[in-house]
């Protein structure tokens, strides 16, 4: 896999670059499990954090602001830029228009400094059948001093005609106590796209969201996510795993849930994000 180092100049002019030439390029684009896919590895050096963006997203995700540490979940924003350059690229066989976010996958193996300087790299890892299409995952580093402080995989949903088979996700747990309830205004898509720069039509606006079978626009799996971690709190060095099992339809009401490292965040009787948390010791072992 080969490396392409790019400026640090530029990232949000590049970002809506990325999304014009995705919209473009989805109509024509044919997804399968067995397509061929980008092997190039972008990496973006001396990478510092926007302190007023920062702050903005965790005003939307409910984080403490004005913390020394980023917020576990924030790389993944800074590393957007690179995901959205590859996954707009020609080569790339999934349309960008209407993909969803289906599981992530996030390492912190030490507290990130809000002041520090990173070095963040993406590329995508594969390709995989889904029983509603073709997955990728989309895999984002984060480098300080040399060293890999936090990494994640993502995997994103193209829907399409199949007849792959969802495999099993073994044996369902019993609800867990809810410790929230949360009315989610119908701006919420709009306001996470504003500071993560992820402005699918997907998120924004019923017409928009309408466009890929949806009376409603969707909350972001990141987000909910990120909301949900906010609640629940984090070691400086931990593993997650989330799963993004049924979209979370704006505006509505959803409840939180928790128990000891699991979490959820319900929409009535459905399990919209399942994750759990665990602790990390010795560089990466739990």
């Amino acid at each position: 896999m080969a490396d392409r180092h790019l400026s640090c100049t530029g990232t949000a002019p590049g970002q809506v670059r990325s999304l014009a030439r995705g919209a473009l390029l989805s109509p024509f684009k044919q997804p399968r499990p067995d397509a061929g896919f980008p092997r190039t590895r972008l990496v973006l050096s001396g990478v510092r954090v926007d302190l007023a963006r920062l702050a903005a997203y965790e005003r939307v995700c409910g984080f403490p602001t004005g913390e020394d540490a980023l917020p576990l979940t924030y790389p993944h924003v800074l590393g957007f830029p690179l995901a959205m350059r590859l996954m707009s690229d020609r080569h790339f066989p999934l349309p960008l228009l209407g993909l969803v976010h289906t599981s992530v996958e996030i390492s912190r193996h030490a507290a990130l400094p809000a002041a520090g300087e990173y070095e963040l790299a993406v590329c995508v890892d594969g390709l995989a059948p889904h029983r509603r299409g073709t997955e990728a995952t989309v895999v984002t580093e984060a480098r300080a001093g040399g060293e890999v402080v936090w990494e994640s995989r993502s995997t994103y949903l193209a829907r399409h005609r199949t007849d792959a088979r969802q495999p099993s996700n073994g044996t369902e747990h019993a609800p867990l106590p809810v410790r929230a309830e949360w009315r989610l205004g119908g701006d919420i898509g709009r306001r996470y796209g504003a500071v993560s720069g992820d402005r699918n039509p997907i998120h924004l606006y019923p017409l928009t969201a309408r466009l890929f079978g949806f009376r409603r626009p969707l909350a972001h799996g990141m987000w909910t996510v990120a909301r949900c971690l906010a609640a629940h709190g984090t070691p400086d060095a931990v593993l997650v795993r989330a799963q993004f099992r049924a979209p979370v339809l704006l505006p509505g009401a959803v409840e939180y849930a928790a128990d000891g490292g699991r979490f959820e965040l319900r929409s009535g009787e459905r399990r919209c994000v399942t994750g759990e948390v665990f602790p990390l010791t010795s560089r990466g072992r739990r």
